[in-house]
């Protein structure tokens, strides 16, 4: 018919995180059931860059927009493609469909199904028996009774038939049921006593096993496109291709990190229960507290983190945690063991960003819209460092649903730049500015304020609000980050999805920002973190831009945390400032009239925040919420800290639960959702501007 045409065109190909999405030409070649892919389509009549077989995949279309689909094969391959519209994305996606159904109808006629097998362990005894007990003879084959199964006789013949197909996919069959096995054996082992499911032996065995049958997946798929292109691309009757099952569940795997039942609550330490009986957040009060600032105290909090060094000691629980990952997974539900935690949220992360407020509030004392501009790029490039902890490879708390924090810096006026010169020099000579009085009528003082709130909106995506303000300079910044987390093999890679917003009323000017990707690095030997990925930073009202690269390093040669940028004024196109560097070290900027300035931030100073004391906080304030997991890990007790962290997410998900059940929503406090982004329920723009309009009744 003529739905089981030929059709070929350009369709956008998602390749991986720091790549993203890349044209390529595709053709649907219906007769042999394959969806192939070209670089560009004057290389068609080369051998494809990728091909998938559509017998028993599955095509659907994304929620995510009208133009995205998703091809997946039944060998577990992936293509996430994007057509230029709606009409275009129906069009492959019936196609598609049809293809796949003929294909899957016709192996399904042609061949019987496979007999049912059931495998179990061959374990002698029971789990409490002597014959589990490890003895020095035993080795994995014995200790499992892992059985060999043998092709018939009179089968070996030099063209592969289909039936042999059939002989190895059986075989496979019974080894992944006997895996399986093996991974259940392994977890219900106790956890203390001669033989536990913590046995580093045992859990290289775990991730061993997984890497083989994942080996095996892959040499399977193999053949099947070899049997394939031997039989010309087609698939003549008496074929049968059995594809493998679904790899064994990250929920099942996760047993001895996540799923451990308490002991009794009598034998709980005080503070873990007091951690899992605080009340359902939408239950305390959800209305904005307003936060003095004079009852904050400069932190005197000193958690330098060190680095993790080798992991050595750690190697069996990385080992563990990887047995359960596969390429391109999301990390957002997995469990991360607690030694790799900074002693901070996430939220108080985002809060260390600010930790230069002199040159933050510096940004709308530039004289010129092109001045204010590199002022905040300058800015934003400075921050990293701070934010970052340097390139420590450590992960802050991941935020429950309803957790705040609050934190503010006081800058003395003296040491803000305002004229051009002088963006870095703390103690430089300054012109006298003209300041607004605080919105509240309070007296000038001799300090500018800075104060920050973060909040964390919603727990699955992880979405995080935050925001600050300068009331006496009129400028503030809000912004929200979904922290999207992928599995890249030895690293991990980590994509801030959203939107910042820089405000400065004095000047009616509003910069748009986006944040970097970072990675972690060779997390099996010494782990490090890298920033990756391009930013932009646009202002519609002046017309400036800036482009800034966050360059990750080559696999041979080149420098580390390499960071280049340019600032343009869009409607001619002229560059008025280039930089280079590295963000956690010495950035170069140079300017239009051929000045150049160095910054090295290591040397610059630091301004501690200033945070309310611990019993002065509220029970879903950031510090007071973590305290038990960070007294625990600054004793070095990681057993301890695992205890109270597992405590807290557990009541998160009880919480979760519960308003699942109810149809409950969450109730945010200080961020509204407004179109795909959140906003500060009380941002300065609007305080201004209600300020303004009363002014101008009372004139």
């Amino acid at each position: 018919s003529d739905h089981m045409e030929n059709i070929y065109g350009y369709l956008m190909k998602y390749t991986n995180l720091v790549t993203g999405w890349q044209y390529r030409f595709f053709v649907l070649n219906n007769e042999a059931g394959l969806l192939e892919y070209f670089v560009n389509e004057q290389s068609r009549h080369l051998k494809p860059r990728g091909t998938l077989q559509l017998a028993g995949a599955v095509i659907s279309p994304s929620d995510e927009d009208s133009h995205t689909f998703t091809v997946n094969a039944a060998s577990g391959e992936q293509y996430k493609l994007r057509a230029t519209d709606a009409k275009e994305r129906q069009h492959w996606v019936s196609r598609l469909q049809i293809c796949t159904q003929h294909h899957t109808e016709a192996i399904g006629k042609n061949n019987p199904p496979l007999k049912s097998r059931s495998f179990s362990l061959a374990s002698q005894g029971s789990a409490n028996s002597p014959g589990v007990q490890r003895r020095p003879s035993q080795n994995a084959v014995s200790f499992f009774s892992v059985g060999h199964h043998r092709l018939p006789a009179g089968r070996r013949v030099p063209v592969m038939q289909p039936d042999h197909l059939v002989d190895v996919r059986e075989m496979m069959s019974q080894a992944e049921g006997q895996q399986r096995d093996l991974i259940r054996s392994i977890e219900c082992l106790p956890v203390s006593g001669h033989l536990t499911s913590l046995d580093q032996d045992l859990l290289m065995l775990k991730a061993t096993s997984m890497a083989t049958m994942n080996c095996l997946n892959d040499c399977f798929h193999i053949l099947q496109l070899q049997h394939a292109s031997q039989q010309k691309g087609s698939l003549p009757a008496g074929t049968t291709i059995s594809w493998l099952e679904p790899k064994i569940s990250l929920a099942n795997h996760f047993k001895n990190g996540a799923a451990q039942n308490f002991p009794a609550e009598i034998n709980k330490p005080a503070s873990v229960r007091e951690e899992q009986s605080i009340a359902e957040p939408c239950q305390l009060t959800r209305e904005p507290e307003e936060i003095n600032p004079d009852e904050e105290l400069e932190d005197i909090c000193d958690d330098k983190e060190d680095d993790l060094g080798a992991v050595e000691e750690q190697r069996s629980v990385i080992l563990h945690l990887l047995s359960q990952l596969k390429l391109g997974m999301d990390l957002t539900r997995v469990v991360l063991p607690t030694f790799i935690l900074e002693k901070r949220s996430l939220l108080e992360m985002y809060a260390d960003f600010m930790s230069h407020p002199d040159l933050f509030i510096a940004i709308t004392n530039g004289t010129t819209p092109e001045e204010r501009m590199i002022r905040f790029v300058e800015y934003y490039l400075t921050s990293f460092h701070e934010g970052r902890k340097g390139a420590i490879a450590k992960k802050p708390y991941n935020p429950i649903i309803g957790e705040t924090f609050h934190c503010s810096w006081r800058m003395p006026k003296s040491e803000v730049a305002t004229d051009a010169g002088s963006n870095f020099s703390a103690h430089s000579p300054s012109e006298q500015v003209t300041l607004s009085k605080d919105l509240e009528g309070q007296t000038e003082l001799d300090y500018y304020t800075v104060k920050f709130v973060a909040e964390q909106v919603s727990h699955h995506p992880p979405v995080s609000g935050f925001y600050a303000e300068c009331v006496e300079r009129k400028m503030c910044v809000n912004a929200h980050v979904w922290t999207k987390s992928k599995f890249l093999g030895m690293s991990i890679g980590v994509t801030m999805v959203g939107e910042g917003l820089l405000s400065l009323l004095e000047h009616g000017e509003e910069y748009t920002f986006s944040l970097p990707c970072a990675y972690a690095r060779s997390i099996l030997t010494v782990p490090w973190v890298e920033l990756g990925g391009k930013v932009n930073i646009n202002c519609v009202k002046t017309g400036y831009s800036a482009s800034i690269n966050f360059h990750t390093k080559p696999f041979y040669g080149g420098k580390l945390h390499r960071v280049t940028g340019e600032v343009k004024q869009n409607t001619t196109n002229t560059v008025v400032c280039r930089v280079q560097g590295e963000w956690n070290s010495v950035l170069e900027f140079t300017y239009s009239n051929g000045e150049t300035k160095y910054v090295d931030l290591t040397k610059l100073s630091v301004t501690r925040k200033r945070v309310r004391p611990l019993e002065k906080q509220g029970p879903f304030e950031s510090r007071r919420l973590w305290q038990h997991v960070t007294e625990s890990l600054r004793d070095g007790d990681i057993d301890k800290a695992t205890e109270h962290k597992r405590a807290l997410e557990e009541r998160q998900r009880n919480e979760e639960r519960l308003r699942a059940e109810t149809e409950t929503p969450w109730c945010t406090k200080y961020f509204l959702k407004e179109g795909d982004g959140w906003v500060y329920h009380k941002p300065l723009w609007k305080t201004v501007s209600a300020a303004q309009t009363r002014q101008t009744d009372a004139n």
